[in-house]
C-alpha cells in the first residue's frame, strides 16, 4: 500500500483545484485532507480523532502557509522538532510571495516552497509535478519505508 499524501488546505477553492490536479496526475496514493494546522498536527501525531489511525508517516505533506488555529509555519516547526517526523518531506504550498514567509519556511526546514500558480493549467502541472516527485521519485531517508504494508 502506498503512503498517503497529507494535504493541509483551508481554502475550499484551492482544495478542489489541488485534488483535481492530483487526480489528473494519476497518482495511486490516497490523499488525506485536513483543513487547519491543529488537525494536521493531530493527524501527524496520531492524537484526537486520529488516535486510532494506522501508524506511519505520509509520503509528503502539502502544507498551506496561512491556516486557521495553527499556521503553517508553526506546523512545520512542530514537524521538525520531533524525531519521528523530522525527515518527513514538507512542501509549503502557498499564495504568499512575501520574502519573509519564504525565508522563515526554509529556516524551519521546509523541503520546497511553491507559490500557487494563478492559471489553472499551470496549477495542475505544478501540483502534478510535486505529487510525482515527492510520492514516487523521491528516495525517503534510510530507516523509513516508501510503502506501508496493510495489516492482515
Amino acid at each position: 500500500m502506498l503512503k498517503p499524501i497529507l494535504l493541509v488546505e483551508d481554502n475550499p477553492h484551492d482544495l478542489e483545484l489541488t485534488l483535481i490536479a492530483l487526480e489528473k496526475s494519476q497518482l495511486a496514493n490516497e490523499v488525506i485532507v485536513v483543513r487547519d494546522g491543529a488537525e494536521a498536527l493531530d493527524y501527524l501525531l496520531c492524537r484526537g480523532e486520529y488516535a486510532q489511525r494506522q501508524k506511519g508517516n505520509p509520503a509528503v505533506v502539502l502544507l498551506d502557509l496561512k491556516l486557521p488555529k495553527v499556521d503553517g509555519l508553526e506546523v512545520l516547526r512542530e514537524i521538525r522538532s520531533g524525531a519521528d517526523l523530522r525527515a518527513l518531506p514538507v512542501v509549503m504550498l502557498t499564495s504568499s510571495r512575501e520574502e519573509q514567509d519564504l525565508v522563515r519556511s526554509y529556516e524551519l526546514g521546509v523541503n520546497a516552497y511553491v507559490v500557487k500558480p494563478v492559471e489553472f493549467k499551470e496549477f495542475v502541472r505544478a501540483i502534478s509535478d510535486l505529487g510525482i516527485f515527492w510520492a514516487v521519485l523521491n528516495e525517503p531517508p534510510p530507516g523509513s519505508q516508501r510503502y506501508v504494508r496493510p495489516i492482515s
